[in-house]
């Protein structure tokens, strides 16, 4: 590897070893459904629904037992009323669903969103890994989708870890905008793909910059929402949400190079509002479906962005208010 190479990792790349790495940081974050309280679609805070129940015996009905819950076909061969019980199963499948398009590969500050991106992913994988669920998912690009399927332990965490650091998105043997057109951004592909992988009951985290998300991606993602907790952790550079101040400004991916003007107050105004409408489309969809937001931007402290979204425990007094109050704290 040159040196180029290595002053990349951690900010345009990733390496195997740094990710194994975040391992001990992992031990901050807690996947454990009854603590868990995500950001749900910008307007209140929800706590997953928790593990799946599977069917453990059928006993004699007692008082007090839950009608719905009764077993009708051992009621009938016996004579008299049983109710089944069921227990909570002891892992879930966690799918990590990650975004390497070209517009990951981006940054003004800090790192490149994906390269954030690989890290929350490692982080919630090892995380899922000590708290025994399943760890599997979907690492794509335009160019290349690979599928994990979900398994127990150390050895999942670790073969998601080497996929990732070896996809061809980190490529550097190519300009950025050459690597956008080698293929056409899809994500209403990787979006089906994802579907077609999910079990009932899976918790899914999706993390990207869901730039090219159209209606057909987000018909695939209620239709998965309906059976399964999804955790949409967009990632953003604070030059895609406004642009600078007045003046002159230079963009480069590495061999070209690109002069912005934002001199015009008109015109930041409306690149800040195309990126509010985006945004607020995306909020009012999660709040339609149940599903949990978590925005991190390039200059934030991920692990720390992610420990107040998904790591504190909230009492059920506290657990829905408004997240303007909560940061107001």
């Amino acid at each position: 590897m040159n040196s180029n190479s290595k002053q990349a990792e951690g900010i345009t790349r990733v390496s195997p070893q740094a990710l194994i790495q975040l391992r001990l940081q992992a031990n901050q974050l807690l996947l454990d459904s009854s603590k868990i309280h995500a950001q749900q679609g910008g307007a209140y805070l929800s706590s997953f629904k928790g593990r799946g129940m599977e069917f453990d015996e059928s006993r004699i009905y007692q008082a007090g037992d839950d009608i719905r819950n009764m077993d009708w076909r051992v009621t009938a061969r016996t004579g008299n009323a049983h109710t089944k019980v069921f227990r909570e199963e002891r892992e879930r499948p966690v799918l990590l669903w990650l975004d390497l398009n070209a517009s990951m590969m981006f940054a003004t500050r800090n790192k490149f969103k994906a390269v954030i991106a690989a890290e929350i992913a490692t982080l919630i994988a090892w995380s899922a890994a000590k708290n025994s669920d399943r760890v599997g998912g979907l690492i794509f690009s335009a160019d290349e989708h690979i599928e994990l399927k979900p398994r127990r332990g150390k050895t999942a965490v670790l073969d998601f870890i080497g996929r990732c650091s070896k996809h061809s998105a980190w490529s550097d043997l190519a300009p950025t905008e050459n690597r956008a057109a080698a293929g056409e951004r899809n994500m209403a592909s990787a979006v089906s793909r994802l579907r077609k992988v999910t079990h009932p009951g899976s918790l899914i985290f999706m993390i990207s910059d869901f730039q090219g998300m159209d209606e057909k991606a987000f018909s695939h993602l209620a239709s998965i929402a309906r059976n399964n907790d999804i955790v949409l952790i967009k990632i953003v550079d604070p030059l895609e949400v406004a642009l600078p101040p007045s003046g002159t400004y230079k963009l480069t991916d590495g061999v070209n190079e690109l002069q912005i003007q934002t001199s015009s107050r008109k015109t930041r105004d409306a690149y800040h509002q195309r990126y509010l409408t985006q945004q607020l489309r995306l909020e009012k969809f999660c709040r339609q479906h149940r599903i949990h937001l978590i925005t991190i931007s390039t200059d934030d402290n991920a692990l720390q962005k992610l420990k107040q979204s998904m790591g504190l425990p909230a009492s059920n007094k506290t657990q829905f208010r408004s997240a303007r109050q909560r940061q107001r704290r």
